[in-house]
């Protein structure tokens, strides 16, 4: 076994580890419990409750699980940006990010 000088320390493998819980991401669990908790709401003094309420917040969870499995992270948001964008870009259309640098006007005397 080697000896580690004074300089040298254990570093864990994976430094960039996303957090997840049960195999979701966090804005994937919190999508799911905001589902829960306004389908609850909306639904919870009904009869269609366990139907509405746990029936929809179960199937989005196995929906995100599968669809996200083997995936990059974000993988949802960046799809629906791509989706999103347009799918035509004119070459000659104005920037809408530029900004002019305003020049300073100095006073000669």
């Amino acid at each position: 076994m080697e000896e580690k000088g004074p300089l040298v320390s254990t570093v864990p493998r994976a430094l960039e580890m996303k957090s997840k819980l049960f195999g979701f991401e966090l804005p994937d669990l919190l999508l799911i419990f905001f589902n829960l908790a306004i389908t609850n709401l909306i639904f919870g003094g009904t009869s269609f409750r366990y139907v509405m309420v746990w029936g929809t917040t179960l199937s989005m969870a196995l929906f995100l699980y599968f669809a996200k499995r083997g995936r990059p992270d974000n993988y949802l948001q960046h799809l629906g940006e791509y989706i999103a964008r347009p799918a035509y870009f004119a070459a000659g259309s104005a920037d809408r990010l530029y900004r002019k640098i305003k020049k300073r006007k100095t006073h000669v005397n």
